[in-house]
């Protein structure tokens, strides 16, 4: 049996108009990468969101989907368009325009990790950029397109929850409302990709169990949020960033010893969430 190139766990009964997805929990590494890659397996894996497909791994306990994958972030970048081809590192490409993602690197296909950091030295050919797109990033958008497709049919609208975490280092330097560092950020591209009824409801909720939380800043979203967040057609996406040093020693990338209480906390948050594919207030503003 053929595997496939992601993984989704599904509800008992999917009751609910939410879906989580998590693109960059993937730590499965092909041999040949490592072996060409100019990194030690500690750095290479930097750009993972290690384990935050564990901490959403309750979803289906409350009806909802949660749609992750096997392959890193530094092999293929599911949160970009398939277009976002890096010249530097691809073979027959060429450069249309700035595309300042692409010009750090950090295309679809990858040449660094975080902090630009080079993966290898030399370029891919285009044959093996499109075998990585055909095996990985255009089946899972396909997935996560048809299970939203399915909650829109089945409730009049959709509402993804995009999941990711940040280094801690990332918010170094930032001014924050208040002075208060934020252990979440949820973006929705400033008003763009959910109705303001649904992003006031999420944080809400995250509040609740004694998360700080701060909007856009400095994550607003990206490919995903802009894809798949349309109210105009009754589709929403919120991008949920976590603070990795909360849950995981980032020097080794292991879970702390308090992971499981961090789970139990982001558990309940899930249940509100899902909530919010139930409610017919929200359906209306949704909608």
């Amino acid at each position: 049996m053929t595997r496939l190139p992601f993984r989704i766990q599904m509800p008992e009964t999917r009751d609910t108009a939410v879906v989580f997805a998590s693109p960059h929990s993937g730590s499965e590494y092909p041999w040949d990468f490592i072996r060409e890659s100019r990194l030690d397996e500690v750095t290479i894996r930097s750009s993972e969101d290690a384990f935050v497909d564990r901490l959403y791994s309750a979803a289906p306990d409350f009806g909802a989907p949660l749609l992750s994958t096997d392959v890193p972030r530094a092999y293929v970048d599911l949160n970009r368009s398939a277009e976002e081809l890096d010249p530097a590192l691809i073979s027959g490409v060429r450069q249309t325009g700035h595309n300042p993602r692409i010009s750090s690197g950090l295309g679809v296909i990858p040449r660094v990790v975080a902090n630009g950091r080079e993966i290898r030295s030399g370029k891919i050919s285009a044959r093996e950029a499109q075998e990585r797109l055909s095996l990985f990033y255009h089946p899972y958008h396909a997935k996560l397109s048809e299970l939203l497709q399915e909650a829109r049919a089945a409730h009049g609208f959709s509402l993804l929850f995009d999941c990711h975490s940040m280094p801690s280092d990332a918010l170094l330097g930032m001014t924050f409302p208040n002075g208060v560092r934020p252990e979440i950020v949820l973006g929705d591209r400033f008003g763009v990709s959910c109705a303001p009824a649904i992003i006031e409801a999420a944080e809400t909720a995250f509040v609740a169990e004694g998360f700080r939380v701060s909007r856009n800043l400095p994550f607003a979203g990206a490919f995903v949020a802009q894809q798949y967040g349309r109210p105009s057609s009754a589709q929403h996406c919120v991008q949920i960033e976590i603070d990795r040093s909360i849950y995981m020693n980032e020097g080794d990338l292991t879970p702390r010893d308090d992971f499981d209480l961090v789970q139990a906390r982001l558990s309940k948050v899930i249940q509100r969430l899902t909530e919010l594919g139930r409610t017919e207030e929200l359906r209306e503003a949704a909608e």
